[in-house]
């Protein structure tokens, strides 16, 4: 599955994975504006036995098929507040 990722420029070390480049329809509007300016960062190829350095792949692919997102951030605990 392709991916697109995404930066924040507000939030240090966070991520936003999109199943299409651009496509930030289904990503929550408040999380949006807690990410502040995001930079598209890459495009990735991920698939059920790629290693990726922080995250759970299976996870990640779950996430992008279920919602079109997924959402990496260095402590989970600042982001209880967000519905995933």
């Amino acid at each position: 599955m392709q991916c697109a990722i995404y930066k924040s420029r507000k939030k240090q070390d966070t991520y936003l994975y999109l199943a299409a480049r651009g496509d930030f329809s289904r990503v929550p509007e408040v999380l949006l504006k807690l990410l502040g300016e995001l930079i598209h960062v890459m495009d990735l190829d991920l698939f059920p036995e790629r290693k990726l350095a922080q995250e759970d792949v299976a996870d990640v692919l779950r996430n992008l098929r279920e919602r079109g997102w997924h959402l990496q951030t260095p402590q989970q605990d600042e982001w209880q507040g967000v519905k995933h």
